[in-house]
C-alpha cells in the first residue's frame, strides 16, 4: 500500500477499508492487515446487550456524545502499554474525521471523557478500530450507542477486525474472509470509493 509523508493518504484509506484492509503501526512501521477470520458484530436483532450493562443503561452512568472531541478519543485509545496507534495513525485519522470517514463515540459524565471508541463509516459499513474505558462500562455504553447510530443509518455491517471474548458478549462472531468480503460489498454497493 501506498503512503506518504506524516500521514497515510485519506483516498489510501478508504480505497483499503473497500477491499478489507486496514493499517496499524508496529515498532514504528505501517503494517497493513486482513484477517483470515473477521470479527463482526449484528447491528440487527442479534446485538445482544449483557444482563449486567443493561441494569447499568437503565441508570444512565454517562452522557454518549458523537464526534466531539474526536482525537482526543484516538490518543485515548492509544495510552497503553502496547499500542497500535502512533502520531501517524492519529493524524490519518484525524484527517478521515475532518472530511467525515471517521467517527468516535464517547461517554461523559460530571468529571469529563470516561470512555469512547472510534472507527471509520464508508458507505453502510462501520469500521471499528479501537476503544478505551476509565469507568466501568463506558466503552460498552459508547458501542450501544453506536450501534444505535447504526441502526437509524441503515447500517449493515460492523466490523471489529479481531474478535475477543469482550466483543462476543454482544453478539460479535468470526466469519472467514471470503464471507466477509461478500458482507463488505454488499454493504458498499452503493458507493463510489476513491
Amino acid at each position: 500500500m501506498e503512503e506518504c509523508g506524516d500521514i497515510i493518504p485519506p483516498e489510501v484509506l478508504l480505497s483499503a477499508y473497500a477491499q478489507g484492509v486496514f493499517p496499524m503501526a508496529e515498532e514504528g512501521e505501517l503494517m497493513w492487515f486482513s484477517p483470515v477470520q473477521r470479527g463482526v458484530i449484528p447491528v440487527d436483532d442479534r446485538f445482544h446487550v449483557p444482563k449486567g450493562l443493561r441494569r447499568a443503561l437503565r441508570q444512565r452512568p454517562f452522557e454518549v456524545r458523537r464526534d466531539t472531541v474526536f482525537e482526543e478519543v484516538v490518543r485515548a485509545c492509544a495510552d497503553r502499554d502496547e499500542t497500535w496507534i502512533d502520531d501517524r495513525i492519529v493524524a490519518s485519522y484525524v484527517k478521515l474525521f475532518e472530511l467525515g470517514y471517521a467517527h468516535s463515540f464517547e461517554c461523559w459524565d460530571a468529571d469529563g471523557l470516561q470512555g469512547g471508541l472510534y472507527g471509520v463509516s464508508l458507505g453502510r459499513a462501520f469500521f471499528g478500530e479501537s476503544m478505551f474505558s476509565k469507568r466501568t462500562d463506558a466503552s460498552k455504553v459508547a458501542l450501544v450507542g453506536l450501534v444505535g447510530w447504526l441502526r437509524e443509518g441503515g447500517f449493515e455491517l460492523l466490523d471489529t477486525q479481531w474478535m475477543t471474548d469482550h466483543l462476543r458478549q454482544f453478539g460479535g462472531y468470526e466469519v472467514p474472509r471470503a464471507d466477509y468480503l461478500k458482507l463488505l460489498r454488499g454493504a458498499l454497493s452503493d458507493l463510489a470509493v476513491p
